[in-house]
């Protein structure tokens, strides 16, 4: 049973549960330290690097999504002392959600003749917009609204303007206590994502993770001996379900020691 989840998404992006939900949420799961880690979202109501909320430890945290050599993956980035260099390039991408947010919105109701319920504002994705689809009457549910609708290669895709891993790793690794690679064994090509470890910009690797399937985490395991990483992990939660991944006592020590 993990004791800090590490991993956990709010409405400040993508997420369900508010802010004040998660305390809840926390106890409900045994779990006395939650990293709140929103999509290029810092939390307002966070305004220190860790803090404690009805009971629970709160990590402020952040995700970025960079484009690598091994393609997109994503950052997680733990203890939040925000640099100006940091909150400019999350401004950019914000605005950058933002348009595409709205040329994903008119892509589909031109094509689709959708009437969707949704607004192009701060922390959109796509799963904003597969809520919508679901809920407008349309022929696709949730999944079916990223399989046929929105996702790459679909009609109604649009690309995201993400900065490289190079710059990426390195704001979060100037703002951050600790900088952990996420999902290592989700991406096409894990080897050549967990290469991106030998970057002094990063400290750990979400060993940790529920990918829904049997994994062989070796590679982790080596990626972690080989660069003397922290490991970390989390359930990654969208919904009020936390704890299905994370930190034993041990390993969480270890986190803050460096933290």
């Amino acid at each position: 049973m993990p004791v800090a989840d590490l991993h956990v998404h709010t409405t400040n992006s993508d997420g369900t549960m508010h802010l004040r939900e998660v305390p809840e949420a926390a106890h409900r799961a045994n779990v006395g330290t939650v990293a709140i880690t929103d999509h290029e979202r810092l939390n307002r109501e966070l305004d220190t690097p860790t803090d404690e909320l009805d009971g629970v430890e709160m990590v402020h945290g952040i995700e970025l999504r960079v484009e690598s050599d091994a393609g997109q993956v994503d950052l997680l980035g733990y203890g939040v002392r925000p640099t100006d260099d940091l909150r400019a390039e999350l401004d950019r991408l914000q605005t950058d959600r933002i348009e595409r947010g709205r040329a994903i919105i008119d892509c589909v109701e031109d094509r689709f003749d959708y009437d969707l319920d949704v607004e192009p504002a701060e922390g959109i994705g796509r799963p904003h917009i597969a809520r919508a689809i679901a809920d407008s009457g349309a022929t696709y549910d949730y999944e079916g609204a990223f399989e046929e609708v929105i996702g790459k290669d679909c009609p109604c895709f649009v690309a995201r303007n993400l900065p490289s891993f190079e710059r990426g790793a390195s704001l979060l690794a100037e703002a951050c206590g600790v900088v952990s690679l996420a999902h290592p064994l989700r991406y096409g090509d894990p080897e050549a994502a967990l290469a991106l470890t030998d970057s002094p910009h990063v400290s750990a690797v979400e060993r940790y993770y529920d990918y829904g399937r049997t994994v062989d985490t070796a590679p982790v395991e080596h990626a972690l001996e080989r660069n003397d990483l922290l490991p970390t992990g989390g359930s990654d939660a969208h919904d009020a379900v936390l704890g299905r991944a994370g930190l034993d006592d041990a390993e969480f020590e270890a986190f803050c020691e460096r933290l």
